[in-house]
């Protein structure tokens, strides 16, 4: 009777180890998604960049052998580039491991131009958008702030669908009058100016004070606005 029991209790021991080693068995299918879950954490999407994730198929003359272990996954070369190899592991103490490529694909929001904009027209809902552009296609830094460029001009014509940047508009063009705010802790005095060069928020230019016909170098604070601190 006694054997008997320790014959059902390692009997039961193996029932219910069986779908554990099931559930261990691997297909391509299964190692196309672990390696895609991997790569989506490799590169995260956020608000401003989306990352499109295409993983090759494995050759179906490939034997998967049975892993007991969690498998592991590692980009072996460091990449930023669109295709990389990722490798996929099972450190058992007979390791094995495949190698799938894939194709990663990441675009950034960025403000383009709805229809071609004139030099000299202003930037606004009508003609400006928000895009998402492939991060190898751009080129130098971008905008991506409505708010920030809304009222500037454009100081070259802008074609349909490019990239707006810096360089391309001014919130105040060489030649705009503006209003000139001199600041301290105790007051603020107002005053008009003459653009003497271009610039967008925060940076400086030079302004001919229309009064004193003093030129100074305040920072932009506006459309048409300036400042300077005393």
């Amino acid at each position: 009777m006694r054997h008997t029991k320790h014959f059902l209790f390692f009997s039961l021991l193996l029932l219910i180890k069986q779908p554990i080693v099931a559930a261990t068995e691997l297909d391509s299918a299964f190692i196309e998604r672990f390696a895609k879950t991997y790569l989506a954490k490799y590169f995260p999407s956020s608000d401003d960049e989306k990352v499109r994730i295409s993983i090759a198929r494995l050759d179906p003359r490939i034997i998967i052998k049975p892993c007991k272990i969690p498998l592991t996954a590692n980009i072996p070369e460091k990449s930023g580039a669109r295709n990389v190899n990722i490798k996929i592991s099972c450190d058992e103490s007979i390791p094995w491991k495949i190698y799938l490529s894939a194709k990663v694909e990441i675009t950034k929001a960025v403000l383009i131009a709805k229809n071609t904009i004139s030099q000299g027209d202003k930037l606004d809902e009508s003609n400006i958008e928000l895009a998402y552009i492939a991060i190898n296609k751009i080129r130098g830094e971008k905008l991506t702030d409505k708010a920030i460029v809304f009222g500037a001009k454009a100081k070259r014509r802008i074609g349909k669908g490019k990239t707006i940047s810096k360089k391309s508009i001014c919130l105040i063009c060489k030649g705009d009058v503006v209003t000139i705010i001199a600041s301290s802790n105790t007051f603020t005095i107002k005053t008009q100016g003459v653009a003497l060069s271009s610039g967008n928020i925060n940076e400086q230019i030079k302004v001919k004070n229309t009064r004193s016909n003093k030129v100074i170098t305040p920072r932009i604070k506006a459309i048409n606005q300036v400042i300077i601190h005393l």
